[in-house]
């Protein structure tokens, strides 16, 4: 089995009622059958995503004590910043990836600054390479718009009105974004960059660099994704298999490089509103949220002030 390219230009730029409709078909089909697939036709531009590639390479070349001006505990509860290799767990294993952690830009006025939402507040962004500030807030807006269509795509596929999500679940979507660095792994060594598991959310859009590394499960065993800079891998996550009966699946996944170069990859989440109720949730889906992140950096659970 292999993981289906779909292109969804016909949500993203408009397309005929059959185009639509065949699109929306085929991310259903792929959503039962293996919960995974890669999209073109996504209209992000290129020349953002290359600007931010070599942005984010610049960054992680600085040395660990420049890149720990924006560190994650400067951030507190907003789990914001960058984290060092081995800084963040998977089923309670460090990771050999280092990363930083975006969200949706919150100034002191935004109704959950005020509460003490965790995962509210502002980024950290370094101070070189400067330039990386406005490249990740205008890639934050491009991918929100390209998630949205892809929801989109998948309540029609689910026979549902295509304004479905946008009206019950992300009419203020929780919005996570990651960039991380996978230093290149020795054959044979046991120092997987993220080990198998699910996303917890609702959909993530991944992008890529031209280094091979990720891996979804499949009933015929693990099945290589190949690197492509140029489109997007998308998986559902826990919340989208949890809404529809277990129709669609959130498949583990995992990440190793053995590429020989350093992999950077671009995962972002676009989640329900904080306040927004999930069958099957008791509460609000930010608490459930804050239970998982809080899991990945445990050391962050308690700390509701800067550092």
């Amino acid at each position: 089995m292999s993981v289906p390219v779909i292109d969804v230009a016909p949500f993203v730029r408009g397309g005929t009622d059959r185009d639509v409709l065949a699109v929306a078909e085929a991310i259903d089909a792929a959503c039962r059958e293996i919960g995974f697939f890669v999209i073109s036709g996504h209209g992000i531009d290129p020349d953002l995503r290359r600007a931010l590639d070599e942005a984010a390479r610049e960054f992680f070349e600085l040395p660990d004590e420049t890149k720990a001006a924006i560190a994650m505990p400067r951030a507190g509860l907003a789990w914001r910043g960058w984290f060092p290799v081995g800084g963040e767990l998977t089923s309670g294993r460090p990771d050999r990836k280092e990363g930083i952690y975006f969200g949706a830009e919150h100034g002191p006025d935004h109704p959950g600054v005020r509460e003490g939402r965790p995962l509210h507040g502002a980024n950290l962004f370094p101070e070189q390479p400067s330039r990386l500030r406005g490249l990740v807030l205008d890639y934050l807006d491009a991918m929100t718009t390209l998630g949205q269509r892809v929801l989109e795509a998948m309540a029609a596929g689910l026979g549902l009105p295509r304004s479905w999500f946008r009206t019950h679940l992300t009419t203020d979507p929780v919005v996570l974004f990651r960039i991380f660095h996978y230093p290149p792994s020795e054959p044979g060594a046991d120092d997987w960059g993220a080990g198998e598991h699910t996303d917890y959310g609702l959909l993530t859009l991944l992008g890529q660099d031209g280094n091979a590394g990720l891996q979804v499960r499949s009933a015929d065993g693990w099945v290589d994704v190949p690197p492509d800079a140029d489109t997007f891998v998308c998986n559902i996550g826990d919340m989208l298999e949890r809404i529809t009966g277990g129709g669609y699946r959130s498949t583990p996944h995992r990440v190793r490089n053995l590429s020989g170069a350093e992999r950077l990859s671009y995962p972002f989440f676009l989640d329900p509103s904080w306040n927004a109720t999930v069958t099957g949730l008791s509460g609000r889906y930010g608490d459930y949220l804050t239970q998982k992140v809080s899991k990945v950096f445990p050391e962050l659970a308690t700390r509701s002030d800067p550092a």
